[in-house]
């Protein structure tokens, strides 16, 4: 069996959670050595390389080499992987130290999540993290994607042939009980005879997106509910609670787990927010976001800012709504018209529910073909 030390950001995160599970369920071993934003107590085994803030770039510096210490003191729990797989940038530069100081000669794999702020700045700071990024890249086994937007835009733009690199969308783990796909989509009798219900799902890290969605609420007070599920990050919105509470039509309902909770979830919903700006113009561009994966499994169609990859997706797909700039204008006008003639919705949930299930759902046996493959074994069928 093939094991794996996965150097992770936050040993609380939902995506960290379902990579894990991910390995698990295609037959691998999963030993983490983690960071935490947060007291947490991990499915998995795992080492607890301390705790960082969110925003706090200089505290998550230092947690790097402080990180790599304590997972050299587990010398023979590392010594025992057959690879290394580390998410983010900060946890590579971990993982690379963590073997300097324990002079293992253990295979990196670097998943890159994001394309972080810092690493698209024009300036000396931005040319040096470039720097430290190329240096770790050139000396991993493999590069993990979820967006091929990612490799167009920053990997191939500024280290062209120093990487050998792998698509892993955020899908659906296929080992996870997340229930059965609709058939069919609701009657549009009964979409209209209701509330339209639009909802925001996952990390809420953007603030012009919230406030989008307040304007929303405000213009259609009596016909429109707004529903927000997940975790809003304070250092991008920091004041959150008080805008939701002082609108009636719209409710937070906090954190949730994953796949557990997305049923009930998306089954209340009747289109789902998918555009991000948190990094305008550069990794909010470029992701796919996991919402547009959930929201299709469970025939919810997004709505997505043009000229971003999600909206690439989704009219690739023929599968939600894609809204031009200005967005303040476009998605008011939009909702308003669904308010009025639900059967755009209906049929994109019809679309959705008709499309091959692998679109959502990431195939048994994928994360260990790609692993397998990217140390040079042969990939299991």
């Amino acid at each position: 069996m093939t094991t794996i030390a996965f150097f992770g950001h936050d040993a609380a995160d939902a995506a960290v959670r379902r990579r894990v599970k991910s390995f698990v369920g295609d037959g691998m071993d999963v030993v983490g050595f983690m960071m935490r934003r947060r007291d947490v107590s991990p499915e998995w085994k795992n080492v607890d390389l301390g705790k960082t803030r969110d925003g706090a770039f200089l505290q998550r510096i230092k947690q790097v080499f402080a990180g790599a210490r304590k997972a050299a003191e587990q010398r023979e729990l590392l010594a025992a992987a057959d690879v290394i797989y580390a998410r983010n940038l900060d946890m590579l530069a971990c993982a690379f130290l963590a073997k300097r100081h324990t002079g293992l000669k253990t295979p990196v794999i670097y998943e890159s999540l994001d394309v972080h702020r810092l690493l698209t700045r024009s300036d000396f700071v931005g040319r040096i993290f470039r720097g430290l990024e190329r240096a770790l890249l050139k000396r991993t086994r493999a590069l993990v994607v979820s967006s091929p937007g990612f490799l167009r835009n920053h990997f191939e733009l500024h280290y062209g042939g120093d990487f050998t690199a792998y698509v892993v969308e955020n899908r659906l783990s296929a080992d996870s009980n997340f229930g059965p796909r609709p058939e069919t989509a609701l009657p549009v009798e009964i979409l209209e005879d209701r509330k339209l219900v639009l909802g925001w799902v996952g990390m809420l890290r953007c603030q012009r997106s919230l406030d989008l969605l307040c304007a929303l609420a405000d213009a259609y007070p009596d016909t429109l509910e707004i529903r927000l599920h997940g975790i809003p990050a304070r250092t991008e919105i920091p004041v959150f609670e008080p805008e939701i509470e002082r609108r009636p039509n719209m409710t937070f309902f906090g954190k949730f787990r994953s796949p557990e909770d997305l049923s009930s979830i998306y089954a209340s919903l009747d289109v789902v927010w998918a555009g991000d700006f948190m990094e305008a113009g550069y990794n909010s561009v470029w992701l796919l976001p996991n919402r547009i994966y959930e929201g299709g499994y469970y025939a919810t169609p997004s709505i997505a800012p043009a000229g971003t990859e999600t909206a690439a997706w989704i009219a690739r797909n023929d599968c939600g709504f894609v809204i031009e700039e200005p967005l303040e204008r476009s998605l008011s006008k939009l909702v308003g018209h669904l308010l009025t003639d639900r059967r755009e919705i209906a049929a994109y949930a019809m679309r959705l529910a008709s499309l091959p299930e692998d679109l959502f759902v990431q195939p048994a046996g994928f994360m260990r073909d790609m692993i397998s493959t990217s140390l040079g074994q042969e990939a299991v069928a």
